[in-house]
């Protein structure tokens, strides 16, 4: 980690020693006590150009210098990143706002944005020696995680909530991931992977708590800034669970802002499933994150206790930015929508994003004139079972005789 600063709290801002995986701050008695990954960004400015980046692979590993990893070349070849952004003029007459450019991570090798961590964490694992890797999922973290380590030859261990949609349990299997459903909710699943991680020495993945994970998410926001460049979108909108991604996507921004690779920094605007929507809830009433027992249709985005919440209102203030919640309704809205006007098919969590830019251009939070980045975290074949309850059915007509 040649360009990695030090490892500082997200609450009391004291410097930690860099945990094997997961782990939290070890002077505060607070299970959200998460750590954020510092660089030496004087270094990292003498290294990444916009020249020294023309002669890159169109790959997420292009930003090496901004990952708490050390370059491997076999490891730099799994495919991973440079998703493509595509205009889409009439979606943005439906959200109300004067541009809409999409960003869908539903390219990436399994499927979803959280290709992007799951190949730093699978790399970082390998690199410390472990001998299995694990992590709780809805499904697309899971999915991302066992497609890496196969990659890798690094054995798997993936825990689902009961509800975990079928394509996503399907993959983790073929995958040859040990998959454990637990028969519970995410939460029940993040608990006992967390137990059987400590108990078993092995390199826990989840996110939430593994700071070099974020780091991996971040790559998404480095890329909107280079691919954007000169004409950067005044918002960004990212749907929100755990709080991860948004930060992540936020503090990539940034990072590109202040190595002067983009002119302006974008506003970032998280998006919550209203009947899980703590953390758009804290940001809101300044203060900690209120308890929460609803859910949602959107699986990817079902989290009641996020544990990154605080990182995501840090990053997402640091940029001006705000929070909007959609309902259920809304969110199935997006799916059809999104897929009729734009040409994407989103899953429900990443349909969230977009329902959001709509909700947000409505309540006055992004001004009709804006232009706006919606980043689609996640392919709608990842939830066969919501999009066939609203596509509609097929007509039926006989053969030429």
């Amino acid at each position: 980690m040649r360009f990695v600063s030090r490892l500082v709290c997200i609450v009391c801002g004291k410097e930690a020693q860099p945990p094997k995986s997961a782990g939290v701050c070890p002077a505060c008695n607070d299970p959200f006590a998460i750590l954020d990954v510092e660089y030496d960004m004087a270094k990292v400015a003498k290294s990444i150009s916009p020249e020294s980046l023309s002669n890159r692979p169109l790959n997420h590993w292009r930003y090496h210098e901004l990952l708490p990893i050390e370059p491997d070349e076999d490891a730099f070849a799994w495919p991973v990143g440079w998703t493509p952004i595509t205009a889409a003029p009439r979606l943005a007459a439906w959200a109300g706002c004067r541009r809409l450019r999409l960003k869908d991570e539903g390219k990436n090798p399994t499927s979803s944005l959280k290709d992007r961590a799951s190949s730093v964490g699978v790399l970082h694992a390998v690199c410390n020696g472990a001998t299995r890797i694990a992590c709780s999922s809805t499904g697309n973290a899971g999915s991302s995680c066992a497609g890496y380590a196969a990659m890798a030859g690094l054995a798997a261990t993936i825990f689902v909530p009961l509800r975990a949609p079928e394509p996503k349990v399907a993959q983790l299997l073929i995958y040859g991931a040990d998959v454990r459903r637990v028969r519970g909710t995410y939460a029940q699943a993040y608990d006992l992977c967390s137990a059987e991680c400590a108990r078993n020495d092995w390199y826990n993945r989840n996110c939430a708590i593994n700071p070099y994970l974020v780091e991996g998410k971040k790559t998404c926001g480095l890329e909107i800034a280079e691919q954007t460049a000169g004409a950067e979108p005044d918002w960004v909108a990212v749907s929100v669970g755990d709080g991860c991604t948004i930060a992540g996507i936020a503090k990539g921004l940034m990072q590109m802002k202040e190595l002067g690779l983009i002119g302006r920094l974008p506003r970032v605007l998280g998006v919550q499933a209203a009947s899980v929507d703590p953390v758009a809830r804290a940001f809101g009433q300044g203060g900690p994150l209120p308890p929460c027992d609803g859910s949602t249709v959107a699986d990817g985005i079902d989290v009641a206790v996020p544990r990154n919440w605080r990182k995501a209102i840090k990053y997402v203030k640091a940029t001006g930015g705000t929070f909007v919640s959609v309902s259920d309704e809304e969110i199935l809205e997006a799916i059809k929508t999104t897929g009729r006007l734009a040409g994407v098919f989103a899953e429900p969590g990443a349909a969230a994003g977009v329902a959001g830019v709509k909700a947000a251009v409505a309540k006055g939070l992004i001004d009709r004139s804006a232009d706006v980045l919606a980043v689609v975290t996640g392919n709608g074949l990842k939830d066969i079972k919501t999009a066939m309850a609203i596509a509609g059915t097929p007509s039926e007509v006989d053969p030429l005789p």
